[in-house]
Order: structure tokens, then C-alpha cells, then sequence
């Protein structure tokens, strides 16, 4: 009997519990109440900026213009006329060689060139009355242009005698002094135009397809009493080396006050744009076991999504994922952040963060990167 109580006594308490809890105070019933309140977050649309780097290097300098001269016969040098460092015009005698005999050749054949001038018009006005044959006045014409061919040998030969400046520029030391033997082999100096200087450097291979010629450097050299300068690449290498990976670039630096030189070293830096990719605040990037992710926003849901960090800038970050460019990221509230919650953002704000990216945010783009 003691058990029959309490048995109904247990019956009538949990019939009164479900019938307190079937409706609430409010008469709506709790299976119709909200599950959950929408999370108050702030939210940012994308903006894009490019991924840049500074390439550092050391490069080496040569005259835009720049010559080793050599006589073109050998002989004997009667004269030099410069002086070590001097500056020459296209053309000026530099080193005379001993030209005598080129001399007479050009005289001799001059003579032979004037006598087969007159047997040929000898031969002509003979021709009209019959007195030569045909056959006579061909001989002779030919002897004439042969006299002529040679003349113009023995002119080159004696213009070969002579070592002349072949552009403007700066020689360098004195290699040879009168009364000297030289060939072909012998250097007589060195010849530079340094109104502007071409510099070479290595770049790491992985900058091969955003280290463009027109891109501008900043040389600078190890002496603190020359100033650094701009340049500007003019050239990229077509090969990857092998050994080290890189490619060679070259710059051209303007020279105009003279103070640089060829072979000089240069510290070389170079900024270097890369592709662009979204950038949002540090506090938008959160860390997993998978790795870095973003909370987006579709439909006031949060959605998680993973992306890769390409490149920290003073609390912002450059990353890439699978997010339509119109896409807006939770950047506060991200630690309450599930996926499939539910958020509540001000629209207002979002709209001026839209206007002050200049519309960067928008655009049918499926990814945070963008090709050029």
C-alpha cells in the first residue's frame, strides 16, 4: 500500500512539470520560442592590396659603352696621342703606327688607276673609227676598275695604320709608348662612354615572372661621399642558373656627374609587387588543427573557411582562400563564432567600409587572389 502512494505520488509531480513547461508565461509554446539570440559581431568587406618584397643584392657595374682597342695591322708605334683618362671624340687618332710603305701603295696605285683611266679612254674613242677591238676595250675597262679596287686597299691598309676613338668616351692607361712593336694582340687601351652605367645583379628565380625590365632600383655604394641613386632595369636574363638559382637583371644608372665608375659594386634594392590578394585585420585570421581560417558571412550565417597567409603587414594580413570577392569576414566577435550561428551586424557601417575601399570589394572573382 506504502509503495501504491508512492508511486502515485511520483506520477502527479511529473504531471504537474510537464504541464508547467508546455507553455510559457506569455502563452506561446516553447517548441515555437527561438533556440538561439543572432551574435552582435563587427564585419568588414574584402579590400585588395598586391604582395611586394625587397630584393637585396650585390651588383657590378660597366660603362654603357666600353671597348679594349687593338691595332688592326702590326707595326711599329711612331706616336700616341692621349693622355691616361682623357676624354676623346668618335674618330680622334689615338696611336699612330709607322705608315710609310701604306704611304707609297696609295700613291703607286693612284698612278696605275690614273693610266688605266686614259688607255680606257684611248681605247674608247678608238672604238667609235674601228681602230680597237671590241674585245680591247673590255681588257681595258677591267684593268681600270682593277686599279680602282686596289687603290682602295692601299687606303684601308694605310688607315689600318692609325687607331682611332670609335665612340666618345674616357681611355684609360697608356698599354703601349713610341718606338713600340705591336700585332693585333697588343691592347693599346681601354675606351668607355660612362655617361651612364649598366649594372648587374642576381634575382632569386622565384621572382621571374614580377621582376620586370622598366621596374625601378635603388643602387648605393660603399663610399659614404657618393650618394645613392635610381635605376632603372633595362634587361632580364632569358636562363635560370642552375648552380644558384637565379637570373640576371640589368639597370641602367645615369651618370652625369661623373662620380661613378665601371666595375664598381652597388648594394641593389628592389621592390618587387607580387600578385593581388585580400588584406583584412590581424583579428580576422584565426588558427586551427588545419590551419589559419576566416568566419564568413552568407545569409547573416557564419561560415568557416580556410585560407592561406601570404604576407603580414603591421597588424593587417594578406591571404588567399576559396571567398568570393563580394564576400564579408567577422574581424570582432570571432571567438563566439560557430559554424551555421547566426549574426547581427550594422549594415550602415558595412556599407561605408564598402564605399571607402572604393568598390574593391566587389566583382565575380571566386577566390581573395587576383591575376594582372
Amino acid at each position: 500500500m506504502q509503495t501504491n502512494l508512492k508511486q502515485l505520488t511520483a506520477i502527479a509531480v511529473l504531471t504537474a512539470f510537464l504541464g508547467g513547461c508546455s507553455e510559457s508565461p506569455d502563452g506561446v509554446p516553447s517548441a515555437e520560442r527561438p533556440t538561439a539570440r543572432a551574435v552582435p559581431v563587427i564585419v568588414e568587406p574584402l579590400a585588395f592590396e598586391r604582395a611586394g618584397a625587397t630584393i637585396e643584392a650585390v651588383g657590378t657595374s660597366r660603362a654603357v659603352l666600353s671597348a679594349e682597342l687593338h691595332p688592326a695591322a702590326s707595326g711599329e708605334v711612331v706616336a700616341v696621342n692621349f693622355e691616361p683618362g682623357q676624354f676623346v671624340k668618335q674618330g680622334d687618332v689615338l696611336v699612330e703606327l709607322d705608315s710609310r710603305q701604306e704611304k707609297l701603295a696609295v700613291e703607286l696605285a693612284r698612278i696605275k688607276l690614273e693610266d688605266a683611266k686614259r688607255l680606257n679612254d684611248r681605247y674608247l674613242r678608238s672604238a667609235e673609227s674601228g681602230a680597237v677591238l671590241p674585245t680591247a676595250v673590255d681588257a681595258a675597262r677591267a684593268a681600270m676598275e682593277a686599279a680602282r679596287v686596289e687603290l682602295q686597299q692601299a687606303k684601308i691598309s694605310l688607315d689600318d695604320r692609325s687607331i682611332r676613338s670609335v665612340f666618345d668616351g674616357y681611355v684609360g692607361a697608356r698599354e703601349v709608348d713610341p718606338g713600340d712593336r705591336v700585332s693585333p694582340e697588343t691592347m693599346i687601351t681601354t675606351l668607355d662612354d660612362r655617361s651612364s652605367l649598366l649594372v648587374s645583379f642576381e634575382i632569386p628565380e622565384a621572382y621571374i615572372g614580377e621582376f620586370r625590365a622598366g621596374e625601378t632600383i635603388r643602387l648605393e655604394t660603399w663610399s659614404a661621399s657618393i650618394p645613392a641613386v635610381d635605376g632603372e632595369v633595362v634587361d632580364i636574363g632569358s636562363r635560370i642558373d642552375p648552380l644558384n638559382r637565379t637570373f640576371i637583371a640589368r639597370a641602367r644608372v645615369a651618370n652625369n656627374d661623373d662620380l661613378l665608375r665601371p666595375g664598381m659594386s652597388f648594394r641593389v634594392s628592389a621592390d618587387v609587387e607580387g600578385a593581388r590578394y585580400a588584406v583584412l585585420p590581424e583579428t580576422a585570421v584565426l588558427w586551427g588543427a588545419e590551419g589559419a581560417y576566416v568566419w564568413s558571412v552568407v545569409d547573416a550565417t557564419a561560415e568557416r573557411v580556410p585560407v592561406q597567409v601570404i604576407q603580414r603587414r603591421e597588424g593587417r594580413v594578406l591571404v588567399d582562400g576559396e571567398l568570393g570577392s563580394d564576400a564579408i569576414v567577422v574581424v570582432e566577435g570571432t571567438q563566439r563564432m560557430r559554424t551555421g550561428v547566426t549574426v547581427d551586424y550594422n549594415e550602415q557601417r558595412l556599407a561605408k567600409a564598402r564605399n571607402k575601399i572604393g568598390g574593391n570589394a566587389g566583382g565575380d572573382a571566386n577566390s581573395f587572389s587576383e591575376s594582372d
